[in-house]
């Protein structure tokens, strides 16, 4: 473990609380065995900011799930650059994954990386190294289209992502390539109709950071879902970003702008349907920085 606190900075009369968290690994498996999978290798930064690391050697669940190396680090400072605010970085890290011989990586990275402004509140967010190395279903190949850039740029006015055209856009091309598939699916169309529905509300977006995958590998693909038979079902780099604290009374502010807002990253959303059960979401990283007044 790597660790380093400091004091909060403030710029222009405002202090920023850092909020980041990282795991590697963490869930439930039900059966043929009930065990509660621990996080592993998990980060919390300090409100304060700083940095911390942790790191994990290999590990293993029974025959089930196994990765040889992963690590999780979590930072936060006030930017050096001039007339920038305040930095938080949020990775996780897993090298070696191994689930149940079927659903292989040689190495998978989630990154976040968020700037909150000096005035205002909504950042800019990246997920720049974000990737998937050697994913591999059966042995087979799985070739994953990204799209790192789905938010684009942080939107004008500080308002919300989630209500920001270009993102709605974007999101609904997404959406609609998995909803036209004929054959998706019940429970994916139900879902898939359900977030259309409220796609454009300033609270919340569900997305991906994968576009489309493809290969010949065993199973289906809509979008960045895999449905595996005898396997399960594993969602890659599942994103959803909230909004929150939108204050109409606040002197000079909009009132859709939000002045919270939460990133959430998941690399393997993995639900396992076979001789085992569970469900083990892996690669998880959070970033939610708060900025006062």
């Amino acid at each position: 473990m790597s660790t380093k606190k400091h004091d909060s900075i403030e710029i222009n009369g405002r202090t920023h609380e850092f909020h980041a968290d990282a795991t590697v690994i963490s869930g439930n498996l039900h059966l043929p065995l009930e065990q509660t999978i621990e996080p592993q290798a998990q980060s919390h930064l300090y409100a304060q900011g700083g940095y911390l690391a942790q790191y994990s050697d290999v590990y293993r669940v029974e025959g089930a799930l196994s990765f040889q190396r992963a690590y999780t680090q979590v930072a936060g400072n006030a930017s050096l650059k001039p007339n920038h605010g305040w930095s938080t970085l949020t990775t996780t890290v897993v090298e070696g994954l191994n689930v149940l011989e079927i659903l292989t990586a040689d190495r998978v990275v989630g990154q976040i990386m968020t700037e909150h402004p000096q005035e205002g509140y909504v950042p800019h967010i990246s997920f720049l190294g974000t990737r998937f190395e050697n994913l591999r279903v059966a042995g087979h190949p799985v070739h994953v289209e990204m799209d790192l850039n789905i938010l684009g740029a942080k939107p004008d006015g500080d308002l919300s992502y989630a209500a920001h055209q270009p993102v709605v856009e974007r999101v609904a091309r997404q959406y609609s390539r998995i909803r036209e598939r004929e054959d998706l699916p019940a429970e994916m169309r139900d879902e898939y109709n359900r977030l259309s529905s409220i796609l454009g509300a300033r609270e919340a977006v569900e997305c991906s950071l994968v576009n489309h995958v493809s290969g010949s590998f065993p199973g289906l693909s809509f979008g960045n879902v895999l449905k595996i038979p005898d396997f399960g079902t594993v969602e890659l780099a599942k994103l959803i970003i909230k909004h929150e604290k939108f204050d109409p009374t606040r002197a000079k502010q909009d009132p859709n702008v939000p002045e919270v807002t939460s990133v959430t990253l998941t690399m393997i959303d993995l639900k396992l349907g076979c001789a085992i059960e569970g469900n083990t979401p892996i690669g998880t990283g959070t970033s939610n920085g708060v900025t006062k007044p």
